[in-house]
């Protein structure tokens, strides 16, 4: 019976020693993730317990931890974007306002007709920008809005392309742009949404519009890749890094919500593509694959 008691208090000691590490180990786990939450730190939840459950328990919340940082983060880049973003389409619409404003003004203070029109037609122009930005917000927040795949159906990249180009080549002709055209015969044949393929297409080429300094080439390649390239001297690489950023705009762009690009990359996204932009010795290259 002696030993039988002996085994018995060794069994009760171990367990009590056990179960003191265990609450020894879950307030230091306890006051380790309290504090690293209260701390702007990248520093995990380590222990000095080596049981096994505890260190499970360590590692679980370290991940979540990895998480919280990781929205946490997305959450005040997010923040100061929007700021940018309200400061930006700020900007691009009181200009117009402001000019408008300024016109109205005149017509007040003349009689004469030929000056009255003038000051008529610079509102007009300046309405007109007003509603392309407006229009540019619109679409982009239907876009984001609708998570959901649109209609597909088989689609002959080639012409998409060619008519895309076709319906921009007198805004081209205008800027002084006239393009390279590269489309292979090959028929490039995808499963997606035409209306959001040709508007992948007229984005590009609009940033083409904005960017130029003069020059592009727009090729298609049989595996499905399109590329649209042009010196663009202007940029940096930081700017070339942001370009598909919500909102992004450089100096060189002038009446632009900086949505155009980020529209493409959703769009592209959506369809199951990749689209990039390389800059190398002055040169913009954006490109999709399909």
């Amino acid at each position: 019976m002696g030993w039988v008691l002996a085994a018995a208090i060794a069994l009760i000691v171990v367990l009590l020693i056990k179960i003191y590490l265990l609450k020894k180990s879950a307030r230091e786990i306890g006051d380790k993730f309290a504090d690293r939450l209260k701390t702007d730190t990248n520093t995990l939840v380590d222990i000095s317990s080596r049981d096994k459950d505890m260190c499970e328990l360590a590692d679980s919340i370290n991940k979540q931890l990895k998480i919280l940082r990781k929205e946490h983060l997305q959450y005040h880049q997010g923040n100061t974007e929007l700021k940018n973003a309200i400061t930006n389409i700020s900007h691009d619409l009181r200009t117009p306002l402001t000019a408008i404003a300024g016109n109205l003004y005149m017509i007040g203070k003349t009689d004469n007709l030929s000056e009255i029109r003038e000051y008529v037609g610079a509102i007009e122009e300046r309405t007109e920008t007003m509603k392309q930005l407006t229009e540019e917000l619109f679409r982009y927040s239907m876009i984001v809005s609708n998570e959901s795949k649109e209609d597909t159906e088989e689609v002959f990249v080639n012409q998409v392309l060619a008519e895309s180009i076709s319906s921009f080549y007198p805004v081209l002709t205008e800027k002084g742009i006239t393009p390279q055209i590269h489309i292979t015969d090959t028929r490039i044949v995808r499963n997606v949404n035409r209306s959001e393929l040709a508007r992948v297409f007229s984005n590009l080429l609009n940033n083409a519009v904005k960017y130029s300094d003069g020059d592009l080439e727009i090729t298609l390649s049989d595996p499905g890749e399109i590329t649209f390239s042009n010196t663009a001297k202007e940029l940096s690489t930081v700017e070339v890094e942001q370009l598909f950023d919500r909102f992004y705009t450089v100096e060189a762009a002038h009446h632009s919500t900086g949505l155009g690009l980020s529209i493409a990359r959703t769009l592209v996204k959506r369809m199951g593509g990749t689209i990039t932009a390389d800059y190398d010795n002055g040169r913009l290259t954006i490109r999709i694959m399909l």
